[in-house]
């Protein structure tokens, strides 16, 4: 017959239960090896964007842009400033011409332009130095006139967005031309010869812009008249060009 010390020293075996131990370390194991994940993402994100952006330009060059830059928003403010009487005359023109609906088209055109303009004067201490589009260097080239162009990203996403804004701009305007049975002319719109609805004032030449709006302009046109889709889409009543059709018209190259 065993004794009462026998019997307690046979039931410690029971207690060893340390694998409990183990849980914490597997537990930080497994949230390092996540965090390590997310910090890769990270970096290849922010690699692939600085791949995007193309390298920094030069302080010489740089300062170049400003200068150009400042002049050009010159430009454009005095080019506001004498547009608006023609546009007020051609509104009135419309008016006598019983054209209603491309007189309340234009009526809009007016105010977006009045708004466009107070925003490019509220932006006269705009932070040239800091801003990339004015220090990376170009990514894409573009073709117009027989002439190549370079931008980076900041002027190529400039460039679509003329594109855009003059599909959406001329599918008004053929709309506005098609209910009050008016012949179709996208060249008499004011917009057309505007050319300028959307441009802030940055990263390309105004001409470059008012070349690639006109672009998406005519073709607006030609389905806003015609009641088709056959160049871009209506999502709630936004109207954009399709994207093969925006790559066609802007043909932009990778020069990296």
């Amino acid at each position: 017959m065993k004794s009462r010390s026998s019997r307690k020293k046979q039931a410690k075996p029971e207690k060893l239960a340390k694998p409990e131990k183990q849980a914490k370390p597997e537990k930080q194991r497994r949230a390092q090896e996540k965090q390590q994940q997310n910090q890769n993402r990270q970096q290849q994100q922010r690699a692939q964007e600085q791949q995007q952006q193309g390298e920094r330009l030069s302080q010489q060059r740089q300062q170049q842009l400003i200068a150009q830059q400042r002049q050009r928003v010159t430009q454009y403010n005095q080019h506001l400033d004498q547009e608006e009487n023609l546009e007020q005359r051609q509104i009135a023109q419309l008016r006598q011409q019983n054209r209603m609906a491309q007189y309340r088209y234009q009526e809009q055109y007016l105010e977006h332009s009045r708004q466009q303009q107070a925003n490019l004067r509220n932006d006269r201490n705009h932070d040239y130095d800091d801003d990339p589009g004015y220090y990376m260097a170009p990514t894409y080239r573009y073709r117009r006139g027989g002439t190549y162009y370079q931008t980076n990203q900041y002027g190529a996403d400039l460039l679509r967005q003329a594109v855009n804004n003059g599909y959406q701009q001329g599918f008004q305007a053929g709309q506005a031309d098609r209910q009050d049975r008016w012949a179709p002319n996208y060249q008499n719109s004011y917009a057309y010869q505007d050319a300028n609805y959307g441009y802030n004032g940055h990263y390309i030449a105004q001409d470059d812009y008012n070349y690639y709006f006109r672009q998406g302009f005519q073709r607006g046109y030609d389905d806003g008249f015609n009641s088709r889709y056959q160049y871009g889409s209506n999502s709630n009543g936004s109207y954009s060009m399709l994207g093969n059709v925006v790559s066609q018209i802007l043909g932009l190259q990778s020069v990296r």
